[in-house]
């Protein structure tokens, strides 16, 4: 742990208990960014910025108070936390606001998670603006004369983050991220000017894949939307896409949230133990991959994480609740937000895969949409492309599916063997049978 950034945790504890505080939680992080963006073969942006930010959380009567500054001077400090605490004081009392029992730490494990590349202080500004430009090149010359304009981005951070409680939580982090970037937009029939992107993310720079692959995987994508076009509604077999099962998921994952369970929000109140989709459909919540992006030993309210089965076979098993919304409701507490979430791969390609289903549509981006955590319901524009025996055939745009988790979960058939590595959430690509599309 810094010992720079413990001494001022442990100043603002205890300043906190010596002007009336009961309880007190702080984190204090610190984050070094660089951003070179590179447009027309010249470099466009080129940011660097250091932050650092204190959150200090007060508890004073049964009262609540939280706020934040970027001042770390213990000058400042002092008047700063006398003020929280005097400001929780005023606000009315709340019973279920309180730091974590300290059983829920206490098991924390003592691992390596690999969150920092040993090598990020190496990276010069020199390869930064290399890669740019490797990225923009590759994207340019895939693109030929149809590309109108093209976009990279390279982007690298690195953060360290001190956390204390009162209640004797200790927790440090380090951790950096490497993102690069890339997207072109294309003449098309008439008008058009379809807009398509390619990125990766890793905590290593040096694992990302080459920047030529990248730049040419984004034209490519681009390709894949020129001439897209309504087809008639049907009811078919649809395939999404790994690096966009996210945004379908995202409206189940809200349902399982404390927050909305408890506003009496959710499609899966009372759902537990129950069944929610096709036995296909599992979901294990995994903390401790080494080098993942959502790796972490302890969660935002500093209980230790670890390995949890949140779907299983169909089944509903947890659900994602914090410490705040477990004692409200009289429950014991998972966790508030999901690490990796893993969703098991299938031993199929994706062109294997379609060649059984006859006609459907394989989905590779969304649009706008929406999803009811209360109902279920939702929709949302899809763009992508039909295929038949196997072949891709027809690019469609301007259409939509509709349905309800409930219901929709359970058309899921199978999962293909390419998990999207390049986010915490760690999910292949999906097939599910008779799923409406609205077109014409």
């Amino acid at each position: 742990m810094s010992k720079d950034m413990r001494r001022i945790c442990e100043y603002v504890l205890q300043t906190a208990k010596s002007v009336g505080a009961d309880d007190c939680g702080v984190g204090y992080s610190k984050r070094r960014f660089v951003e070179v963006q590179y447009r027309e073969r010249k470099p466009e942006n080129v940011k660097e910025a250091t932050t650092q930010n204190i959150g200090i959380e007060v508890y004073v009567n049964g009262r609540y108070s939280s706020q934040s500054t970027s001042d770390v001077r213990e000058a400042a400090l002092k008047p700063f936390v006398t003020n929280i605490v005097e400001t929780a004081k005023l606000l009315e009392e709340d019973p279920y606001r309180s730091l974590p029992d300290p059983k829920y730490f206490r098991d924390m494990q003592q691992i390596d998670l690999g969150l920092a590349d040993t090598n990020y202080n190496s990276i010069t500004p020199e390869l930064r603006h290399s890669m740019a430009k490797d990225l923009e090149s590759s994207c340019l010359d895939a693109g030929g004369d149809r590309a109108i304009s093209v976009t990279s981005q390279v982007y690298d951070t690195f953060q360290e983050e001190t956390l204390l409680g009162s209640n004797g939580f200790e927790g440090e982090t380090q951790s950096t991220v490497s993102y690069v970037f890339v997207e072109m937009t294309a003449q098309d029939e008439g008008d058009r000017r379809p807009n398509g992107y390619h990125y990766a993310v890793n905590r290593t720079m040096k694992n990302l894949p080459s920047c030529e692959d990248v730049g040419k995987e984004a034209a490519a994508r681009t390709f894949e939307l020129m001439g897209g076009k309504k087809t008639d509604t049907e009811t078919l077999p649809i395939i999404i896409e790994n690096r966009n099962a996210g945004r379908i998921l995202g409206g189940f994952i809200d349902a399982m949230n404390g927050w909305s369970l408890q506003q009496q929000r959710s499609f899966l109140i009372d759902k537990k133990g129950k069944k929610v989709g096709s036995k296909v459909f599992n979901l294990i919540d995994n903390p401790h991959i080494k080098g993942a992006l959502g790796s972490r030993l302890y969660d935002g309210d500093g209980m230790a994480t670890k390995k949890r089965d949140m779907v299983k076979n169909g089944i509903l098993e947890d659900y994602y609740i914090d410490w705040y919304r477990s004692r409200k409701l009289g429950v014991e507490p998972t966790s508030g937000s999901t690490s990796n979430l893993i969703l098991p791969p299938g031993k199929r390609s994706v062109a294997a895969i379609m060649k059984d289903l006859g006609k459907g549509i394989l989905i590779n981006g969304f649009i706008g949409g929406n999803s009811n955590s209360n109902t279920g319901d939702f929709s949302i524009g899809i763009t992508g492309t039909l295929f038949e025996n196997g072949k891709l055939s027809q690019p469609i745009a301007e259409m939509n599916i509709s349905d309800n988790h409930l219901k929709f979960w359970h058309k899921l058939a199978e999962t293909a063997n390419d998990p999207w590595k390049y986010s915490s959430w760690q999910l292949p690509s999906l097939v599910f049978t008779d799923v409406v599309v609205s077109g014409v």
